[in-house]
């Protein structure tokens, strides 16, 4: 599985809200998710725990660089999440454990989050999905015509994940 996102600190989430809202195809809610990073050789691992929802294990591995960026990913239900995360830090090692509140709208293939992230603010994040008639470039454009619409500076435009952040806070 593939997608290109984007990841852009976020100054004003009322007014990020608003224009969600009014280019939603679908407006999906809230949720509270709790992400365990593990450290691992290659790409990222981690375990997504969503409040009264399934949870996931989560493998990636996408470039750290500002701006638009592929995502390879990989996603597995997980029936036992605590057993699964004790198992793996006991394995692996806990690297951060990432706490939010997550607002997700669509837009087509487009998922775009509002991410208000335990000790480091808010985020706006876009991932446009790719699939058959949905390429990169695709992706790219897609991606350029929201950023132009939330007025997303490049000044915003962040990296990493949220566990880097995390990692790097004092």
């Amino acid at each position: 599985m593939r997608n290109i996102e984007l990841k852009a600190r976020l100054g004003d989430l009322e007014a990020a809200r608003r224009v969600a809202a009014s280019l939603a195809t679908r407006r999906v809610g809230a949720q509270r998710q709790t992400d365990t990073y593990f450290h691992c050789r290659e790409g990222r691992l981690k375990l997504r725990e969503i409040d009264g929802g399934e949870s996931q294990l989560v493998w990636y591995a996408r470039p750290d660089r500002q701006g638009p960026k592929p995502s390879d990913y990989l996603l597995v239900p997980v029936g036992e999440p605590e057993g699964l995360r004790a198992a793996l830090a006991a394995a692996l090692g806990v690297r951060a454990v990432v706490r939010k509140r997550r607002e997700i709208f669509l837009v087509d293939n487009v998922r775009i989050h509002l991410d208000e992230v335990e000790r480091l603010g808010c985020f706006l994040e876009f991932e446009a999905v790719l699939g058959p008639g949905t390429d990169d470039a695709h992706g790219h454009a897609q991606l350029a015509r929201l950023a132009a619409a939330f007025s997303v500076a490049d000044a915003d435009l962040q990296p990493g994940s949220y566990a880097e952040m995390i990692e790097r806070l004092p």
